[in-house]
């Protein structure tokens, strides 16, 4: 069955650029950015894996591991992360899982056929501490992602888990949000004491501490 947000991000043990993970066991109570790419040794996946790599310090204060994964060995992979360091001006650290046989590709449903039989299409997992599948996103396999919305949908997401808030649309960290439905204006006082604007019954704006 297709995966879907909500659901427990399926298990597994698999080795490693960084050695051999459980994933569970691995998260050990941070969030993950889970990533595939079609193959090592390709133009765009060396932009995003040098990228990843880059983010580290964002990623490191958002309690985020990221999590590669590309259906090559670990030998190709640790080769190919020469080139990524190298093109771009980085030092990649993070693991990059090894799928030969494509069964996380499998199991996490990465495999489209429509794209390609054996690689894996751009897709992304952002799964929460309690090992929660909290977003999902696939790209075509020629189209590199943008880690500006990734770090965005992160906050958002660490956001609206403390705060009974929702988050409109283009929100950044900052800006006001949305008090949500189910919560009562006589509970609003409580929860939101800095006050809010009312632009409809159900479309409530406030501020929230920067």
């Amino acid at each position: 069955m297709a995966l879907r947000i909500g659901d427990t991000a399926p298990d597994f043990s698999i080795d490693t650029t960084n050695g051999p993970i459980k994933l569970h066991e691995w998260a050990n109570g941070s969030w993950v950015f889970f990533f595939s790419h079609p193959a090592d040794y390709t133009p765009v996946c060396t932009t995003e894996m040098g990228r990843t790599s880059q983010l580290a310090p964002e990623f490191a204060q958002r309690n985020v591991k990221p999590l590669g994964l590309s259906t090559d060995t670990v030998e190709q992979h640790k080769g190919w992360i020469q080139d990524v360091n190298e093109t771009q001006n980085t030092v990649l650290e993070f693991p990059i899982v090894a799928d030969k046989e494509l069964k996380i590709a499998q199991l996490y449903d990465m495999i489209h056929p429509n794209e390609s039989v054996t690689a894996t299409v751009r897709s992304v997992f952002i799964i929460d501490p309690n090992m929660k599948i909290r977003l999902m996103m696939t790209y075509p396999m020629t189209v590199g992602r943008n880690f500006d919305e990734i770090l965005r949908v992160i906050d958002a997401l660490q956001t609206t888990d403390k705060q009974e808030v929702a988050c409109p649309a283009d929100w950044r960290p900052g800006n006001p949000v949305i008090i949500r439905p189910t919560v009562s204006d006589e509970d609003a006082k409580k929860k939101f004491p800095q006050g809010w604007t009312t632009l409809k019954p159900y479309l409530r704006i406030t501020e929230l501490d920067k």
